[in-house]
């Protein structure tokens, strides 16, 4: 059983910059780290190999070469291979730009029966490039799974839990699955693991390894543009002190909801 967890390397702060030209985020000069979801991910896929004896995890990523450390960090979690897709033709692309060639990456892998990714990234939150991949290798879906386990030969059954309920979902594998952080709690690497990850393999594919449709890369093949980005204008209200005793406090804010028609 193959499966390959999608991580993505993000900022180490909270204090990113907007370039002023390309509207995208500036990531020059700051250092990176494994986005955190992507971690319960590589999890879930540890705790399946060491369930079994047929599993092989390997992780994929798209980012310029440094990204190539949150690739050595998760195989010294355990993971057996990495692979980067770096090219600056991939600079800049939006969600789908990005999906499509992470899509095209795991079609060369090949015989993936697993594709795991974290929810979300926590420097743009979108959520979407799992669910785009799983559009482009037209396979089945699960998003927000918090419990995932092998029920069968070749399916999936996974607790998918959403604001106010939780529906239990059957996937047949392969399949496309995104993870919440309920889901498990990310294993250390360990010493041994860490020296251990520097002989496992790490593969660069460049822009001439894989099968590309140009017009579809980067900022020009991103059909999300930004147009403007600001900070919102700070809003200021007007307080109404409530005076008097408990039940005199309480009169005046029923007398002010009223007038504002809230209740």
């Amino acid at each position: 059983m193959k499966i390959v967890v999608c991580i993505k390397q993000v900022p180490e702060t909270n204090d990113v910059k907007i370039d002023p030209v390309t509207h995208n985020l500036d990531r020059r000069g700051l250092a990176g780290v494994m986005n955190p979801f992507d971690k319960n991910a590589i999890e879930l896929a540890l705790t399946l190999k060491d369930s079994r004896d047929d599993v092989q995890v390997a992780l994929l990523t798209m980012g310029p070469d440094d990204y190539a450390e949150s690739l050595r960090e998760g195989m010294a979690m355990g993971a057996d291979e990495g692979y980067l897709l770096s090219d600056r033709a991939f600079a800049g692309a939006d969600t789908l730009a990005t999906g499509y060639v992470i899509a095209q990456a795991l079609k060369k892998i090949g015989d993936a029966d697993l594709i795991l990714f974290g929810r979300q990234a926590v420097d743009a939150d979108t959520g979407q490039v799992g669910p785009i991949v799983a559009e482009f290798l037209h396979q089945p879906q699960i998003t927000y799974a918090a419990s995932l386990r092998l029920s069968g030969a070749n399916e999936v059954t996974a607790e998918r839990l959403l604001e106010d309920t939780k529906q239990t979902l059957v996937a047949q594998l392969p399949a496309v699955v995104s993870v919440r952080s309920e889901l498990n709690t990310p294993r250390y690497p360990t010493p041994r693991n860490i020296q251990l990850s520097f002989a496992k393999p790490l593969t660069v594919w460049h822009h001439d390894d894989l099968d590309l449709d140009d017009s579809r890369l980067g900022q020009a093949g991103s059909p999300t543009i930004v147009t403007k980005v600001y900070a919102p204008e700070p809003v200021k209200r007007e307080l109404t002190p409530l005076t008097g005793t408990p039940s005199d406090a309480a009169s005046q804010l029923i007398t002010a909801l009223k007038n504002r028609q809230l209740i």
